[in-house]
This record gives C-alpha cells, sequence and structure tokens, in this order.
C-alpha cells in the first residue's frame, strides 16, 4: 500500500474517534516519519507501539488519545498482519504459560530493577490496582485495598494464608502485621523474593521463588493478586484445581485480576512482546467455566474505573523519577514505559478492560459473613 493511501486510511480511522494527526489538542498524535501510516495498519497495536518507541510519532496525552481510540472501537477497522495471526497461532497450538515458560515473565518484567519499582509503587509497592473509594492518596488507596482483601476473606488470628503471585510481599505483610496470620507467598521473581524477604523480615511470612503449581499443603485462605493474568486459558482450570488442593474445606479462596470483555486466547501482540511476555486476560466465561463444579461464586466485584487513577498516580511517579532512572533505562525504554502506562490507564477509561475480585468457597461450606465492598 503507497504512503499517501496509508495516511489517508489512518487519518479517517483516526478522525472517528476525534482524533487529528498533527493537530492541536493533548490527545491528537504529532507523526514525524511519514511510514507511520503504513507500518501502523500494517502490523495493528503491535506496529503502533513499536513506532512509537522507534520516535516515530509523539502524542502528549497518550492516555486520553487510547480512551478516545478503543471507546471507537478502532481495532475493528484494521486487518491482522502476519505478525499478529502468527502470535494468535503459537497461543492456540502451545502452551504460553507451561511450567518452563512461567519464569520468563519474572525475568523480562518483574526482575528488570526494584530501583524502578519502589519509585514508581506506593510505599507497600502494590503493583496491583488500588481502591480509590474513600482514598485521596496511592499509599490511602492501596492500604484500602488490602484491607478490601482481608475482609472479603474473613481473616482472623492464627490463620494460614497461602498466596499465589505474593509480588513484593504487600499483602503478606499488611495481613500479617494486621490480622495477626502466616502467609506463603509464592512469585516466578526472583528480584521480588529479594526485596520482599528483606521487607517482611520478623513477621511470619514465608515468600518462595516457586511456580504456583508446585505448592503443597491444606491453608485456610487461598488468595491471589494479580497472577491470573499471567496464568493462560489453557492453565485456568489446572488454577482452580491447586487452589481446590490447597484449600481447607471450611476455607475461603479469592482472587484479583483485570478482565476482558471478550473471551480470547492471547493479549496484545506489543504488550506481550515488550512488557508482560506470554500474559492473556481471562473473561467471565472463562473464569467460570475454570471453576465449575469446584467452586461456589460468592462475590464479583467489578472496580475497573479504579485502575485508571492507579496507573496514573503510576505514570506521575515514573515521571518524576525519570532524572535518577534515566542514564541506567535509558530513552527507549523511556518511551516504552511511558506507552505502557499511559495506553493502560486509557484502556481502564475506556472501559476495554475491567477489575475484578472474586471471592469463592467449597460447595456444601455455610456462606461466609464477609464485607465485600
Amino acid at each position: 500500500m503507497g504512503t499517501q493511501k496509508a495516511e489517508k486510511i489512518v487519518r479517517d480511522l483516526l478522525a472517528m474517534a476525534g482524533v487529528e494527526v498533527n493537530g492541536p489538542n493533548p490527545w491528537d498524535i504529532q507523526v514525524h516519519n511519514p511510514h507511520f501510516y503504513s507500518r501502523a495498519l500494517r502490523d495493528g497495536a503491535l506496529g503502533l507501539g513499536e513506532s512509537y518507541m522507534d520516535g516515530w510519532w509523539d502524542c502528549e496525552a497518550l492516555d486520553q488519545f487510547f480512551d478516545k481510540v478503543l471507546r471507537a472501537r478502532l481495532d475493528q477497522y484494521v486487518k491482522d498482519s502476519w505478525k499478529i495471526k502468527l502470535h494468535i497461532l503459537r497461543s492456540k497450538l502451545f502452551n504460553l504459560q507451561s511450567p518452563r515458560r512461567a519464569f520468563e515473565v519474572g525475568e523480562k518484567h518483574y526482575d528488570v530493577g526494584n530501583d524502578l519499582y519502589t519509585r514508581m509503587l506506593d510505599k507497600r509497592l502494590n503493583y496491583t490496582c488500588a481502591y480509590w473509594k474513600n482514598a485521596k492518596t496511592l499509599d490511602e488507596a492501596q492500604e484500602a485495598k488490602l484491607e478490601l482483601v482481608c475482609k472479603k476473606i474473613n481473616l482472623e488470628p492464627g490463620m494460614t494464608v497461602l498466596e499465589l503471585g505474593c509480588g513484593w510481599g504487600s499483602f503478606a505483610k499488611y495481613a500479617a502485621e494486621k490480622y495477626g496470620v502466616r502467609v506463603v507467598g509464592v512469585t516466578v521473581s526472583r528480584q521480588q523474593v529479594e526485596l520482599g524477604r528483606e521487607l517482611c523480615k520478623g513477621l511470619p511470612v514465608e515468600l518462595r521463588l516457586q511456580d504456583y503449581r508446585e505448592v503443597e499443603g491444606k491453608y485456610d485462605r487461598v488468595i491471589s493478586i494479580g497472577i491470573m493474568e499471567h496464568v493462560g486459558y489453557k492453565n485456568y482450570r489446572t488454577y482452580m484445581e491447586v487452589v481446590d488442593r490447597t484449600l481447607k474445606d471450611d476455607g475461603i479462596a479469592f482472587f484479583h485480576t483485570i478482565g476482558g470483555n471478550v473471551s480470547t486466547t492471547t493479549a496484545n501482540a506489543w504488550t506481550t512482546k515488550y512488557i508482560f511476555p506470554n500474559g492473556m486476560i481471562p473473561s467471565i466465561a472463562q473464569l467460570a467455566k475454570a471453576m465449575e463444579g469446584l467452586f461456589v461464586m460468592e462475590d464479583w466485584h467489578n472496580f475497573g474505573p479504579h485502575y485508571d487513577p492507579t496507573l496514573m498516580a503510576w505514570y506521575r511517579n515514573f515521571e518524576a523519577a525519570w532524572p535518577e532512572l534515566k542514564d541506567k533505562y535509558g530513552e527507549r525504554f523511556y518511551r516504552m514505559w511511558r506507552y505502557y502506562l499511559l495506553s493502560s490507564a486509557g484502556s481502564f477509561r475506556a472501559r476495554t478492560n475491567q477489575l475484578w475480585q472474586v471471592v469463592m468457597t467449597k460447595p456444601g461450606r455455610e456462606q461466609p459473613n464477609c464485607r465485600f465492598s
């Protein structure tokens, strides 16, 4: 396709979303390389993200740009390239989240550098959606999220908790300090384990470098806050079976996850290549099928709009810390990370993505008296 024809198509598509090429608004894009148009049309989300990383175009407010583009559903008008089709085919043919691949996301994303995450996140190092209902700051909103989880699972002193995907131990530390419980947490990130153990020193908390499928034992509560995005559709049932195997009969299970409005077998090609290798977002249908026959769903809470302010807070922290980080990470990383945070914020603002917290129990158990919001 010729450059002029590609440019006209892209301009017409963006106009449907109220976005102008080289326009005056903060959500308008400024194009620096004329090959951008054909690349974006040919490679879709992958081409759009890579061309931004390459400096082919800019946008003052990427979050607003993506909000507009996603609300207009412009992705429906761009045909998948062979790269995208290959990406989808791989997800169908192979288990991209197999035990052999489980540690890839830890090495490539969570181990990128604790110096980055300690500057970007809240003081407790929560790397999942905060709960802003009665909060004004990121620290308050993340503590409110942790407290909400504890209330939903009816934590009591002396209980044992298994956390699948524990991050830097933010929940484990909070639950051990505030509720007097013992927590075993597993993660696939070496740097998370190292710093998390240091932060939880002296508490009844054990953090392990371990795949969630390898966990043994029985616990009063089994939870996960942000691991489901790495489980993969071929393994949702396996995840539920692990929870069933490790949860006591009178226990409560819980998971917190980003969710999608439609069922897919893969994720955004740019995101899986540059941010979360082998990641994908589950749908209600996929999760419901996985839990069928194993659990009673007690509560399904959606507070997806809370992820927008969470991501914008992370972005502001990242921007403020960049002068200290830039020599280590470089300009291309800066553009990649900015694109990641702001495109994600736009996706939640447009309600393309959701945030779910789900409480489950085993069949036959009395309904727990939990506080769900």
